[in-house]
């Protein structure tokens, strides 16, 4: 079947209504032209079509700009702390989370769903399309990182509890971004950055998904079943002659419940100043004009600070300007 992008527009707006993806009778709410690009045609198993076109809704959110991402995820009630039973309801959590009103929301969702159309058509050919891969099956319940900037090389420490949300949860596929000042180091290498795992499983694999993001997979002791919690204990640290951007920020792609972020600045060159970053866009982790609530130092040289249902896709933690030389991210 050939499709249109009116087709497929018309297909995602009829499914955003009501519970989005978690609604009843699904089968009958997937029209023909989103079963070609979802590859679900002959499929009728209510939970299998469910997972498919899910998975294939968060892969096309993913490779959009971040307002509309945040905006069609919330839209079909992709993500956990979207799953609102009214359509209604998730147009108002976009607008407090694009910190903008419900009519700008509303035409967010459908310039998103206008792009998802797009994606979805600039893929694969439909009789070679693959689903996306899927949603992990974990979420983050609690993410404690304490970083040492006081040290020759910056450190950060990184204690995650998850929980599975299906059985059999065999691995988690982590990342960290490690972010240059503008002009400085270039891409980043491979051996740029040592990852330690303290506890809770094994390091299998390690491979550089952007220019600066660092993407590795941890195999669990044992499978997970549904709601176990299990505790992870990792290190990183970047080589001495690397230079980092003066941040720390959590990104999250799922769900994550707490972030508690401690740093320990160097007293002997602490920062002149402090700002804590919540819902905030990645592209504004490095503006000029820094905005928000500022954080004053303790005699320690250290700062504390929390979050709380962190939104998928924004960024939340602190940036610090200091006059001369910079670390940390």
């Amino acid at each position: 079947m050939t499709i249109r992008d009116e087709q497929l527009v018309a297909d995602l707006k009829a499914l955003r209504k009501g519970r989005g993806i978690l609604a009843g009778s699904i089968t009958a709410r997937v029209g023909d032209a989103l079963r070609t690009a979802t590859g679900t045609h002959g499929v009728e198993h209510a939970v299998e079509v469910r997972r498919r076109v899910a998975e294939c809704l968060w892969r096309w959110a993913g490779e959009l700009p971040d307002d509309l991402r945040i905006a069609v995820r919330a839209a079909f009630a992709l993500d956990q702390t979207d799953q609102l039973p009214l359509y209604k309801d998730r147009v108002r959590l976009v607008a407090e989370r694009l910190n903008r009103d419900e009519r700008t929301a509303r035409r967010r969702i459908d310039e998103g769903i206008e792009r998802l159309a797009e994606v979805a058509r600039s893929g694969a050919p439909l009789t070679e399309f693959h689903p996306a891969e899927p949603v992990p099956g974990w979420h983050t319940e609690e993410l404690r990182v304490t970083l040492a900037l006081d040290q020759p090389t910056p450190e950060a420490f990184e204690f995650r509890r998850i929980v599975a949300d299906h059985d059999r949860i065999e691995h988690v596929d982590l990342a960290i971004t490690l972010t240059a000042p503008l002009g400085a180091n270039g891409p980043a290498r491979t051996d740029d950055l040592e990852i330690d795992v303290f506890h809770g499983g094994r390091l299998t694999a390690r491979e550089m998904e952007s220019t600066d993001r660092f993407g590795f997979r941890l195999t669990l002791p044992k499978p997970l079943r549904r709601h176990e919690s299990h505790q992870i204990g990792l290190r990183f640290k970047i080589r001495p002659d690397r230079t980092m951007a003066p941040h720390y920020v959590c990104v999250p792609k799922h769900r994550c419940a707490e972030f508690d972020l401690r740093v320990r600045f160097d007293v002997r060159r602490p920062p002149e100043r402090i700002w804590r970053l919540v819902n905030a866009f990645q592209r504004d982790v490095d503006d000029p004009q820094p905005r928000g609530e500022t954080i004053p130092l303790d005699a320690s040289g250290e700062i504390h600070t929390s979050f709380h249902e962190l939104t998928p896709g924004l960024a939340y933690g602190i940036r610090w300007h200091r006059t001369t030389g910079t670390g940390g991210s």
